[in-house]
Formats: C-alpha cells, sequence, structure tokens
C-alpha cells in the first residue's frame, strides 16, 4: 500500500545543468518498491503548484533505507523541486503503480532506453544482475551532452551499448539498431523498455515482429498518482475502433506489456 510520508533529503546531486538526483530517507517506501513503481512529490506548502509531481524511482538502497531519484527540470514545479537543500523534508507518496517490471521467467534481457526514460530502468538492471539474469543494455542519447549514467549502468549489464543519434560519442545511430541485431542472433528473450515515444513505438514494433515478450514504461502526466483524477489515460491495443477502452497509467501501470496498449 502506498505510504505518504516526509523523507529527509539525505544528498542532492547535479547530473546536468537541469538535473538532479536526489537520496532520501524512506525505509518504509523503500521496502515495498520494486522495479518500475514511481513515488508522486508534494513541491511545495503554497497553493501553487497545486498538484504533486509523478517521478520514477531510479535506485533503492534497501540496507540503508535510501530512495534515490532523478528529475529534470521542465516547469516551475521541478524548478522549485531543485531549490530543496539537504535535511529538508519532502513529502512523498509511494510507492505508486500496479504494473512494474516482471523478469523471474527470463534469462536473457534486453534493457533499451533513452534520454531521461533511462532512469527508472537501472534498479530493473541492478535487480535483474543481482539474480543472476543476463543483462544486455542499450542506451540511445541525442549527443554527448546528454549521455547520463553510463558507468552505472555498465556496471550492472553483461553487456553494454550506447549510442548518440550524431556520433558525437560512443556509437552512432539507435540503440534500438543493437538490439536488433542480437535478437537475430537469438541472444534476447526478452525486452524492458523506457524513453521517448517514437522510441517506444518502435521498440514495440520490434517487439510484435519479433515475438519477442516486451515490457514498456509508460510516463504520463498525473494529476493524483492513484487512479483518481483518470488523466493519464492510455488506449488498449485489442479495445473495438467504435468503442475504444483505456487503462490509467498510474494504477494499471506504469509498466505494460507492449501488446496490450496502443500509442
Amino acid at each position: 500500500m502506498p505510504e505518504l510520508l516526509l523523507a529527509k533529503l539525505m544528498k542532492k546531486e547535479q547530473l546536468k545543468q537541469d538535473i538532479f538526483k536526489f537520496s532520501v530517507y524512506a525505509p518504509s517506501i523503500v521496502n515495498n518498491s520494486k522495479p518500475g513503481h514511481f513515488v508522486e512529490i508534494r513541491i511545495s506548502e503554497q497553493t501553487e503548484p497545486f498538484l504533486r509531481r509523478p517521478i520514477s524511482i531510479y535506485n533503492l538502497n534497501k540496507e540503508e533505507g535510501i530512495l534515490e531519484f532523478i528529475f529534470q527540470v521542465k516547469g516551475k514545479g521541478t524548478q522549485i523541486l531543485s531549490k530543496k537543500e539537504e535535511g529538508e523534508l519532502i513529502d512523498i507518496i509511494g510507492p505508486l503503480g500496479y504494473g512494474t517490471f516482471k523478469y523471474d521467467e527470463y534469462k536473457n534481457l534486453a534493457i533499451i532506453g533513452g534520454g531521461i526514460g533511462v532512469f527508472p530502468l537501472y534498479e530493473l538492471a541492478k535487480c535483474a544482475k543481482a539474480d543472476n539474469k543476463n543483462v544486455s543494455t542499450y542506451l540511445g542519447f541525442r549527443s554527448k551532452d546528454f549521455v547520463l549514467l553510463e558507468n552505472e549502468f555498465k556496471n550492472v549489464s553483461d553487456e553494454f551499448i550506447l549510442t548518440t543519434d550524431d556520433g558525437s560519442y560512443s556509437q552512432k545511430g539507435f540503440a534500438i539498431n543493437y538490439l536488433e541485431k542480437d535478437i537475430e542472433n537469438g541472444k534476447i528473450d526478452s525486452i524492458f523498455a523506457c524513453g521517448p515515444l517514437p522510441m517506444l513505438k518502435a521498440v514495440q514494433k520490434l517487439a510484435l515482429e519479433k515475438d519477442i515478450p516486451c515490457q514498456i514504461s509508460l510516463e504520463e502526466k498525473m494529476g493524483c498518482g492513484l487512479g483518481v483524477c483518470l488523466g493519464c489515460a492510455v488506449k488498449t491495443a485489442k479495445s473495438p475502433k467504435d468503442a475504444p477502452e483505456y487503462l490509467h497509467v498510474c494504477k494499471a501501470g506504469p509498466v505494460f506489456y507492449a501488446n496490450d496498449v496502443e500509442f
């Protein structure tokens, strides 16, 4: 069950000019969280911004009760959040989400992410590696300036590929091209993805064509994170065209099987 608590900000790191990593003390949330879960954060004690901000869980340190999340400053809310200092309390609800990453029945996992969508994939890769799964990670970024968490993912991956669209760092091209080659070579039995919508559409298409089980973490704007406001709807793939059916990312997701949703 989700819990509301005031979590102490233990460590604040600025990874890029507009990207921050917060480490907060939240043992009860940490102990109940799984890869793919997210939290909702109240930004201000004032009336504005009123709505909480959904942020995916990056890393769980269960021994120390530390929850880590990474966010990009995109608007007023995240700008206010970025001004928090170590020692301050942060109002958090979590863990949230019903659909989480499930990998127990697979052996050779492909984890693919793009841009800031890589954040929720780290805990998945770390846990899968600890459970003796073979982890192949494929990360794609626009250019060298946008590369994040390279060493962190390398440390929890058996095979690691990093690409940049413009070739300014590492491999030039798109991460999905390397994933496709490994699928064709029989090295992959499952796919787990999070990233920008065009990438997710391409991964979904590839998975369906190759008949590879695929789970996708979706990012949508959420007002409540609890299934009350109904603002994060995604269309189901099998619903009739004349009577479309929808699931809500915060409640049924954020992780879905690729053949269950339509972008």
